[in-house]
C-alpha cells in the first residue's frame, strides 16, 4: 500500500489538505509504498514543512514554464527558501524583465490548471548523467558527476514534459497549488563562485491560501517603503558611492550622529558590566591568521597586503589583538574572568552580489567583546552574556528568537572540546529557560555559538548578538593563567557581540521604526522653525539655549512659507518641530509640534528641554 491509501484508510477522509508524509523519520511523497510496519503520518499544507514542499513544487513548474517560454535556458538548481522560493537559470540571450515575469506566471496557471502529477523516478548515477546530457542540460549532468562518488542512485521528479533532478518531496500534483507570485529578478553565480557562470535567479513565493499571499504581499510593499536605503537617502543620513566602491559607507553628520549615539551607549553599558575598553591594529602579520586557523578557514573572506615583504591580513575579526591582551602578562586565577571590549572596525571580502547597503557591507564596526574565564566560570559569563542582550533588545525595543549552532563540517579542535563547549552554551541556555532552536553545523569554525534572531516590526529576522565558546584558539595561541594550585591551566574564550556590526544594527533600527527613531536615538531632537526673517534673532538664541542644554537641535531659517517647512521637517521624521513666530518672541515662549502632526500648548524653553529630557530618558 502507499502513504496515501493508508492515510485516507485511517483518517476516513480525502487528503486535500495534506502534501506529503511523515514515514518514520523521513518525509516521502503520498505515492510512496509502506512495505513494512512503520509510523506514518500526515504533512499537512498548513504546516512549516508542508509549506515548504509546496514552495518547492512551485519552484519546478516555474523552471518548466521558463523552458517552455524560453528554450534556450539552461536550468541550475531551485530550492525553497524561508519567505518562497528561488531558481537560477542560464539564458545568455537576454536579462529576465517585468514582462517576462507576467507571461512565466500566466503559463505557469496554465500548468498547475492541467494538474500534472509529480511523479518519482529511481535512475543509476550514469543513467541520469546519460539522460540529462541528451537533453542538453550541462548543469545537471556537472552536479551529477560530483554526486558519483557519494551515491550510487539518484531521484528525478517529473511533471508533464519537465524533469529536474530532485531529492523531494513533492506535492501530488500541480493542481494542489493554489496560490503564488513571481516577485523579481537578480543576478547570481553558479554555485555561489564568481568566477563561474553568470545566472538570473527569480524569486517567487506561494502560500497555502490567497488571504496569507495577500498579506505577504502587503508586508513587501510595506518593506519596500521602510527600505534603509532609500531612507538614508531621504534622511540625509549616509551614502554608498560607486566612486568609493561596493560595500563601503560614507556617513553623513546626521548618520553619524545616530552611529556616535548607539556607540556611546555601548561604551556606558559595558563599563558598567566590567568589560576594559582595547583596540587593536587593522592589519596583522600573516602568521598570527595562519597560527588562529584564519587563514586556512577564512582566507577567501579576507584582505592581504604587504609591507616590507611581509604579508599581513587586515584583520575580518578582534580576536586575535585581545588574546594578544590577555598573554602580555603572567594571569592568576584571581584576575579571572577578563572581559575586552572593542568597537573594532573589520573589513571582509564579501561578494558584490550580496552586498547590501548597511545590512551587508565590506567595512563595519562590532561591538566585539573576549571574555576569558576558567572553566568554573564559564556558565555565569555565558548567562551574563544572555541578560546583556536581553536588556539590549527591550532597550532598543525589539523581541528576538535563539538557536544554538553546533559543530560545522569545516572546523578546528578536537572532539571533545566541541563537546565540552556545546554543552557549556546548552546548560546556560537550559537555566535561563529560554526557549530556542538548534540549528546543526552552523557554528563558527572555532566553535558552537548561540545566535539571536531579532525580530522587527514587520516581523522579520536579523542576525545581531551572538554567544561563541571557544576552546580551541586559547589551545593554539598557548593562553594560560596560574590556578589555586600552582600549576598551569587553559582559559574558556568567548566571542560575543551584543548589536553585532554597528551598520547592520543601524540598517534593522532605520527600517524597525521606519526611520522615524525614538527621541533619545534622533539624530536631530528639534527643528527651530521661524516665521518670518524677523523671528530669526529669537530662533539662534533658543537654537544656542537647547544645544548648551544638550538637545540635539537644528534651526530652519529660510524665507519660505511656515506650511512648506513644517512638512520638510515632518518628512525628515524629526521628533519636535519648535515654531516661532510673534506671539513666541513676545512671550518668550515655543509652539512644539510633534512629528505626527500633533501640537502642544505653548512652553519656556526651559519647560521644553525637560521634556526632552524626561521624554529621552522614558525611552531608554
Amino acid at each position: 500500500m502507499t502513504a496515501r491509501e493508508i492515510l485516507t484508510s485511517l483518517n476516513g477522509s480525502s487528503l486535500d489538505a495534506v502534501v506529503a508524509a511523515r514515514l518514520n523519520d523521513r518525509t516521502v511523497d503520498l505515492d510512496c509504498p509502506v512495505e513494512e510496519d512503520a509510523s506514518l503520518a500526515p504533512v499537512s499544507l498548513d504546516s512549516d514543512e508542508g509549506l515548504d514542499i509546496l514552495r518547492h513544487s512551485i519552484s519546478h513548474v516555474m523552471a518548466q514554464a521558463v523552458q517552455d517560454l524560453f528554450p534556450s535556458v539552461k536550468v541550475t538548481i531551485g530550492p525553497s527558501i524561508e519567505d518562497g522560493f528561488y531558481y537560477d537559470f542560464d539564458y545568455s540571450e537576454d536579462a529576465f524583465t517585468p514582462e517576462d515575469l507576467e507571461k512565466i506566471e500566466a503559463r505557469m496557471a496554465e500548468i498547475i490548471a492541467a494538474d500534472l502529477p509529480f511523479t518519482r523516478s529511481v535512475l543509476s548515477v550514469d543513467e541520469a548523467i546519460t539522460f540529462f546530457e541528451e537533453r542538453g542540460e550541462p548543469y545537471k549532468v556537472e552536479l551529477l558527476r560530483d554526486l558519483a562518488g557519494e551515491t550510487q542512485e539518484v531521484t528525478l521528479y517529473r511533471q508533464g514534459d519537465f524533469v529536474d533532478l530532485c531529492r523531494g518531496p513533492h506535492i501530488p500534483s500541480t493542481g494542489m497549488i493554489r496560490s503564488f507570485k513571481l516577485l523579481n529578478v537578480a543576478g547570481s553565480y553558479w554555485r555561489g563562485d564568481e568566477h563561474k557562470a553568470r545566472l538570473q535567479r527569480i524569486y517567487g513565493t506561494g502560500f497555502a491560501s490567497q488571504e496569507e499571499l495577500d498579506r505577504y504581499l502587503a508586508l513587501i510593499e510595506e518593506a519596500k517603503k521602510r527600505d534603509h536605503r532609500k531612507l538614508g537617502r531621504e534622511l540625509d543620513l549616509f551614502q554608498i558611492n560607486d566612486e568609493v566602491g561596493p560595500g563601503l559607507i560614507i556617513f553623513h553628520p546626521r548618520g553619524a550622529m545616530l552611529r556616535t549615539i548607539i556607540e556611546d551607549w555601548e561604551r556606558k553599558e559595558h563599563l558598567k558590566r566590567g568589560y576594559g575598553i582595547v583596540m587593536g591594529p587593522q592589519i596583522l602579520k600573516g602568521e598570527l591568521w595562519k597560527r588562529s586557523g584564519h587563514f586556512d578557514h577564512y582566507r577567501e573572506n579576507m584582505y592581504y597586503t604587504e609591507v616590507d615583504d611581509q604579508v599581513y591580513g587586515i584583520k575580518p575579526m578582534n580576536c586575535l589583538s585581545h588574546m594578544l591582551i590577555y598573554k602580555s602578562r603572567i594571569r592568576s586565577y584571581r584576575d579571572l574572568p577578563l572581559r575586552y571590549f572593542e568597537l573594532g572596525t573589520v573589513h571582509r571580502h564579501e561578494k558584490t552580489g550580496v552586498l547590501h547597503g548597511l545590512l551587508r557591507a565590506r567595512q563595519f564596526t562590532q561591538d566585539d567583546a573576549h571574555i576569558l574565564c576558567t572553566p568554573e566560570q564559564l556558565n555565569d559569563e555565558i548567562r551574563s552574556v544572555v541578560d546583556f542582550v536581553d536588556d539590549a533588545m527591550k532597550i532598543f525595543n525589539f523581541e528576538y528568537d535563539v538557536e544554538l549552532s553546533t559543530r560545522p563540517d569545516d572546523s578546528i579542535g578536537t572532539d571533545e572540546e566541541w563537546d565540552r563547549a556545546t554543552t557549556a552554551l546548552r546548560t546556560a541556555l537550559d537555566e535561563t529557560g529560554k526557549d530556542y532552536d538548534v540549528n546543526e553545523g552552523d557554528g563558527a569554525f572555532y566553535g558552537p555559538k548561540i545566535d539571536f534572531k531579532l525580530r522587527d516590526a514587520l516581523g522579520r529576522k536579523w542576525q545581531c548578538a551572538t554567544i561563541q565558546c571557544d576552546f580551541t584558539l586559547p589551545e593554539r595561541f598557548d593562553l594560560s593563567y596560574v590556578g589555586p594550585d600552582g600549576e598551569k591551566h587553559r582559559p574558556v574564550m568567548l566571542h560575543r557581540v551584543i548589536l553585532g556590526a554597528i551598520e547592520r544594527f543601524m540598517g534593522v533600527l532605520i527600517e524597525h521604526y521606519a526611520g522615524a527613531l525614538p527621541l533619545w536615538l534622533s539624530p536631530v531632537q528639534a527643528l527651530i522653525l521661524t516665521v518670518t526673517d524677523r523671528h530669526s534673532p529669537y530662533g539662534e538664541e533658543i537654537l544656542q539655549r537647547l544645544i548648551e542644554a544638550g538637545v540635539r537641535a537644528e534651526g530652519d531659517f529660510r524665507n519660505e512659507k511656515l506650511g512648506f517647512k513644517i512638512r520638510e521637517g515632518q518628512l525628515q521624521k524629526i521628533p519636535y518641530m519648535l515654531v516661532i513666530g510673534d506671539r513666541e518672541v513676545e512671550s518668550k515662549t515655543l509652539a512644539p509640534r510633534r512629528r505626527d502632526g500633533s501640537k502642544l500648548d505653548a512652553l519656556t524653553v526651559d519647560d521644553f528641554i525637560a521634556l526632552v529630557r524626561e521624554e529621552a530618558v522614558a525611552f531608554r
